[in-house]
């Protein structure tokens, strides 16, 4: 006796109209969260959709729509723990609207860097971009003035022509500061600053870039306790923020024998640098220097001691950059804005209780 085959033949939106008997159109707005019906005729649908497995033909529905399911990101570099967590998570924002992502990479300050990225788009494979802006990039407003749906993430400003997704940076740092201070610190260096000694004045008017934006906030910290911040305790790294320069500018703050009890690292691979190094020197944390990063990456919590650090807030940024994009692609009239959030102390073992 031969077993019966189960059907496979796909359920389509019709079968799921049929099937709660209610319009096509009806069946079409509970899919699509649209249209006016009463809660009962919603569950009710919804209920039959759940039963009969049926599933959006994404494809279908974005070539009705002239879309095509695709949204760009483009990053600098998918190296940094911070640009791999960010594709991730706007993959999966991506995900939950039916769309799927590109992710490239574009040469960091190069003639084939964001700008030829920008200028080259192509709308045949792809409805629109996130861009996260690399620190080395100087985008002109005419850059950015692009006819596709463009939103974009990092600390460079968009100049009012595209959407800008990003914490604060100011207030992350002030915050990081401040939480050493209450802490007992009273000498606090930096690492992972791009800034010469005699340009310290100008940073308290800064408006764009990481690095620029968390020594304002160092700054504005120290102010408000009515402490002057000593130089000699401005750790640069350049463009580096890896462990390895972080662990090397730390050697050359300690080599400097200008006292310190607290560190404020602009990522967590330069704090978790500034951990070796301090260990390496027999120096303890938090009792002798207290230590905090930023960007919350996943070995922050299992470094020995586990770091603090402030928030990514990555779990905002994504879902929050691609709703905007989103909004864009379906026609939405909005006019660009800098659309910001505030971070959070994480607390780990490299700061006091």
């Amino acid at each position: 006796m031969s077993e019966t085959k189960p059907d496979r033949r796909r359920i389509t939106l019709r079968d799921v109209a049929e099937e709660a008997g209610v319009s096509l159109k009806t069946a079409s707005n509970v899919i699509n969260n649209s249209g006016r019906m009463t809660e009962s005729t919603r569950e009710k649908v919804q209920e039959v959709i759940d039963r009969l497995g049926y599933r959006v033909n994404v494809a279908a529905r974005n070539l009705n729509r002239g879309n095509t399911g695709f949204i760009t990101l483009a990053v600098p570099s998918l190296t940094a723990p911070y640009l791999a967590e960010l594709a991730n998570r706007v993959i999966d924002a991506a995900r939950l609207h039916g769309y799927s992502v590109y992710v490239t990479t574009y040469a960091e300050g190069s003639a084939g860097g964001a700008r030829a990225l920008l200028e080259d788009f192509n709308t045949t494979v792809s409805d629109g971009m996130i861009l996260s802006i690399s620190e080395v990039e100087d985008l002109s407003p005419e850059d950015l003035d692009v006819d596709y749906p463009l939103v974009c993430v990092g600390a460079r400003d968009t100049h009012g022509k595209a959407d800008h997704v990003t914490p604060d940076d100011v207030q992350e740092a002030r915050q990081a500061t401040e939480y050493l201070f209450d802490r007992g610190a009273i000498r606090i260096a930096v690492v992972g600053a791009r800034t010469a000694p005699e340009d310290l004045d100008g940073l308290l008017d800064a408006v764009e870039g990481n690095a620029q934006l968390r020594l304002r906030g160092v700054l504005e910290a120290y102010n408000a306790h009515g402490v002057a911040f000593d130089s000699r305790l401005l750790g640069n790294t350049g463009y580096d923020w890896t462990i390895g320069s972080g662990a090397r500018v730390t050697q050359r703050l300690i080599d400097s024998g200008v006292p310190f009890d607290g560190i404020v690292a602009f990522n967590d691979q330069l704090a978790l640098g500034a951990l070796f190094t301090l260990a390496a020197n027999g120096i303890g944390v938090p009792d002798q220097v207290q230590v905090i990063g930023f960007d919350n990456i996943e070995e922050a919590a299992y470094f020995q001691p586990p770091l603090t650090t402030m928030d990514s807030c990555l779990d905002w940024i994504a879902p929050t950059a691609v709703s905007r994009i989103i909004d864009r692609i379906n026609g939405r009239h909005l006019d660009p804005a800098l659309i910001t959030t505030q971070s959070r102390v994480i607390a780990r073992a490299t700061t006091r209780a």
